[in-house]
């Protein structure tokens, strides 16, 4: 009944507002689906979804920087990194943020703006950017360049620096989201997204995928029972670590290591069951360990223990999410086409 809920109530939304949709329109009805009464102390029955800006072609890879107070997020088929105000005023960031070579009609696999190709509407695009964004503790931009196939940070002085693009000698497919722990190892996730026939690319290096951690200048591949890996993320006191299983709709947790390594795979949330469109892709973890989902409907948020409490709906198939603004209580969500932000009650993970 839960589910049948939460369908019914998406169908209500994308009948009422489309890609897109206006920030009143958001906010004439209902954004949260309340499954379990614990989800009251995380985000009000009464919160707003709201559109901060519209009219991207694919948004992913959000971060807020707390110095500048503005958002990060790449457009991937763009190939761009925007930067975005919580008011919604939008700039480049940085050009060719994925590929950087001339030839980017060979690179980035087929996406469409989900309408009907009957549609007048309809488009269709390569994603050729940059997809997961991060920080490291020195501010600097860590980027999985995607079709780029490689991690990147740019420094303070502008100069890019490539920081992995191999592993046993052969090159990544399409790197895709990326988290720099405290005390700076990188976790990177690796798919075929990159390549224009993604698995049967004749350009694939690598004949897997996974999950990698970049230390010391190595790189290791951590995990290699997820088939489609995509989000990471990590808890609060950073001795687990999620990650997601994209297309096949699940996310498993990982008990970390002293050297930064995982152990103890364990199934954290599966929601194949769900017919609602909507894969698990990128996700947060606020400062109390819950995580804060890309799944079917919208934003699922989930308890430590795994427990679904209720989610947050959206009119657009969402990508990521970041928590944000100075008290890290607002969530901004990136989905498909826009961007949108919703107050919480919780703080995230600064």
């Amino acid at each position: 009944m839960k589910n049948l809920s939460i369908s019914a109530a998406i169908l209500f939304a994308a009948t009422l507002g489309a890609c897109g949709a206006s920030a009143q329109a958001q906010g004439d009805r209902p954004a949260v689906v309340r499954l379990d009464p614990a989800l009251d102390a995380l985000v009000s029955p009464d919160a707003r979804l709201e559109l901060v800006k519209g009219g991207f072609g694919f948004t992913e890879g959000l971060i807020w920087v707390e110095q500048g107070r503005y958002l990060l997020l790449s457009d991937i088929p763009a190939n761009v990194i925007y930067k975005l105000t919580p008011q919604g005023e939008a700039s480049i960031y940085l050009h060719r943020s994925g590929y950087t070579q001339p030839d980017i009609w060979r690179v980035g696999f087929e996406q469409t703006n989900g309408k009907n190709p009957s549609d007048p509407l309809f488009e269709k695009f390569y994603m050729i950017g940059s997809n997961g964004l991060a920080l490291d503790r020195q501010g600097r931009l860590i980027i999985a360049t995607w079709a780029g196939r490689s991690i990147d940070r740019i420094e303070k002085n502008g100069k890019r620096t490539v920081l992995a693009d191999r592993f046993e000698g052969k090159q990544f497919n399409g790197t895709n989201d990326v988290i720099v722990k405290k005390n700076g190892t990188i976790y990177f996730t690796d798919t075929y997204g990159g390549l224009r026939l993604r698995e049967k690319d004749p350009r694939k290096g690598l004949d897997f995928q996974g999950v990698y951690m970049i230390k010391g200048g190595s790189v290791t591949r951590i995990i290699d029972d997820i088939a489609n890996p995509n989000g990471l993320a990590l808890s609060p006191d950073e001795k687990i670590l999620y990650a997601n299983g994209s297309r096949d709709k699940y996310v498993r947790r990982y008990r970390v290591l002293p050297d930064d390594t995982v152990t103890d795979s364990q199934m954290f949330i599966d929601i194949s069951g769900d017919p609602t469109p909507g894969i698990t892709d990128g996700l947060k973890v606020d400062m109390n360990g819950n995580v804060w989902e890309s799944a079917a409907g919208g934003v699922w948020i989930v308890s430590p223990e795994g427990k679904h409490l209720g989610t947050i709906l959206t009119p657009e198939l969402v990508a990521n999410v970041e928590f944000g603004d100075p008290d890290h209580k607002t969530l901004y969500i990136a989905a498909r086409t826009s961007v949108y932000k919703i107050r919480v009650n919780i703080a995230g993970i600064p």
